[in-house]
């Protein structure tokens, strides 16, 4: 599995999932703090990952699109 985690998800939590053998990146580790939402959303995406957030504005952009992916983990 591979995971993205947003700017709400702490680095440390990214580096436990690396920890446990996951391929896990983090926006502050690709230097894309400033990023959309979409644009975060359309990222997870083409690298096939999964989003780990606690933004409740993913899950309305997801359902508004009518796309399946990404899978988005709201903490």
């Amino acid at each position: 599995m591979k995971f993205l985690g947003d700017m709400g998800i702490s680095p440390r939590t990214i580096a436990l999932l690396r920890e446990q053998g996951y391929d896990a990146i983090h926006l502050i580790e690709e230097n894309l703090e400033k990023m959309t939402d979409q644009n975060i959303l359309d990222k997870a995406r083409q690298e096939e990952r999964i989003l780990l957030t606690v933004d409740l504005d993913f899950a309305q952009l997801l359902a508004i699109s009518g796309d399946s992916l990404p899978s988005v983990i709201l903490s």
